[in-house]
């Protein structure tokens, strides 16, 4: 099983790119954001839970995302591995998601990093708000928040990948093929070396 993390600020292409990624390595899909949308629309407890920290651009309690995707993972076994996009946002997430698939023999081989320029994410964010009808991003105030959220709270998932050594970084602007081509790259490396 090759388990996955596509890493990045709100905006960077996670979701465009794992989509080309779960074809090519036959990944099952975990996006937490997706979850919570999902959760929101049918009205769940959990929706409603997580909207009061979604709306304002806040993340959701780790226990709360670490309960939902642990239940995920759990209807995965059919799926050659797992690309979380949005997961984990915070060091105890990745701890707490470390330990999970040790416990199933199949820990995470690598985080990609989308690196993608603050200024290009705004207007990514507001372009994605409007195509996509994302009530989320359809606020100046709230992609800002969320930015500084990610820069505060989830910047930190990365430095916990790197000191072990399962971390890289691709550049999250130009052709989305180029761009798809360079986390292949680094996948295909972390499979050999790891």
């Amino acid at each position: 099983m090759v388990n996955i993390i596509l890493f990045g600020p709100p905006g960077a292409g996670k979701g465009t790119q794992s989509a080309k990624l779960i074809e090519k390595y036959s990944l099952m899909h975990i996006s937490t954001g997706d979850l919570f949308r999902k959760h929101l629309k049918e009205g769940t407890p959990l929706g409603k839970l997580a909207q009061d920290y979604m709306t304002k651009g806040n993340l959701v309690p780790d226990q709360v995302v670490i309960d939902m995707v642990d239940d995920k993972i759990k209807n995965s076994d059919k799926a050659g591995g797992i690309i979380f996009d949005g997961f984990p946002r915070t060091t105890p997430q990745a701890a707490a998601l470390d330990k999970l698939l040790a416990s199933k023999g199949a820990p995470i081989k690598i985080l990609v990093e989308l690196m993608v320029p603050e200024e290009e994410l705004k207007k990514r964010l507001a372009e994605r708000a409007v195509k996509e009808n994302r009530l989320d991003d359809a606020k100046a105030e709230v992609i800002e928040n969320r930015i500084a959220v990610y820069k505060a709270e989830t910047v930190s998932v990365g430095e916990y990948y790197k000191k072990a050594g399962k971390y890289a970084s691709v550049v999250g602007v130009g052709e989305i093929e180029e761009i798809f081509t360079n986390i292949c790259r680094e996948i295909d490396k972390s499979l050999i070396t790891k």
